[in-house]
């Protein structure tokens, strides 16, 4: 999963917000040719939150058929331990090779609460499991100490960017557990992540422009400052100071610039609602700029 961006696929609906299992197909199977590290379907970009059980066994099951082998499919779990083990079952029929368990809902809890989800949550699936700490959830090093030791658990994604803490977690984990830079538009700290020895990161940006994500990630890699500078400053920045003018953006902004390069992915389901004229305007000319400056087109 180190050897790519990690693709976080976008789930397609109709106008009507029926699933749109033919789009997501398409849209796949371009995400695929762009060569990413693992494809994570139905996780937050996919709109995990809004899938009904057999909505998810149909975006899990085709998202395995076209990766075809060729690269790791990790599907999002998630809710309470009971519907994400209910997740599980379904993922680990349709063939997925892990999970990412994306945080529970509404409550905090305590560390020993979070452990003892992942505990009950591996105790009814044969896949690895990926943890995800944001929001709510958040490791210390003792709980994290004891996740690392239950069966199946492989690794950690990290959306808090607790640059501190997360060194903290690398150093006590076990040579063999995985980490991953899971905060938003991962690229404007992907630097700061792999100084502290996280260098794999998942990518909105490849959900709509891998060209784009795809040059980033080979100049951070080479080495390219002067690249990853530039597109940093005038592209990524950018994007994310329009990513934050409105809640829900993270992902509907993303479904909107798929959109403008004219793939089948539709509107996004409430409670997320699609950006403004005028906040689209402003991605479409933001776009543009990405894109040119790694050689593409819109």
């Amino acid at each position: 999963m180190a050897n790519g961006v990690l693709s976080f696929p976008l789930t397609p609906f109709h106008d009507d917000g029926s699933l749109d299992l033919d789009g997501f197909r398409a849209y796949l199977a371009a995400q695929l040719d762009a060569g990413p590290g693992a494809v994570f379907p139905a996780c937050g970009t996919g709109e995990f939150f809004s899938l009904d059980e057999d909505e998810y066994r149909q975006v899990v099951t085709a998202a395995v058929a076209e990766a075809a082998g060729r690269t790791p499919v990790v599907a999002g779990v998630g809710h309470g331990w009971a519907q994400a083990s209910r997740f599980a079952r379904i993922a680990e029929r349709a063939g997925a090779d892990a999970l990412l368990v994306l945080p529970h809902y509404l409550v905090a809890a305590p560390q020993a609460g979070l452990v003892a989800q992942l505990e009950e949550i591996a105790a009814r699936t044969r896949l690895p499991l990926i943890a995800y700490q944001r929001d709510q959830v958040a490791y210390g090093i003792e709980a994290f100490c004891r996740l690392t030791r239950i069966p199946g658990v492989i690794g950690l994604k990290d959306g808090h960017s607790d640059l501190d803490r997360l060194q903290r977690l690398t150093l006590a984990a076990p040579e063999d557990f995985l980490f991953f830079n899971g905060a938003a538009t991962a690229e404007i700290q992907a630097r700061a992540y792999a100084a502290v020895g996280v260098p794999g990161y998942s990518s909105a940006v490849h959900a709509f422009a891998p060209e784009i994500a795809r040059a980033f990630f080979g100049a951070l890699r080479d080495g390219d400052r002067g690249t990853v500078d530039g597109l940093l400053r005038d592209f990524y920045v950018p994007f994310v100071e329009l990513r934050d003018r409105v809640p829900g953006y993270a992902v509907s902004l993303v479904k909107a610039a798929a959109r403008l390069r004219g793939l089948p992915v539709g509107p996004v389901r409430a409670p997320l609602t699609d950006p403004s004229a005028g906040d689209l305007a402003d991605l479409k000319t933001l776009l543009a700029t990405g894109l040119d400056l790694v050689g593409a087109a819109l």
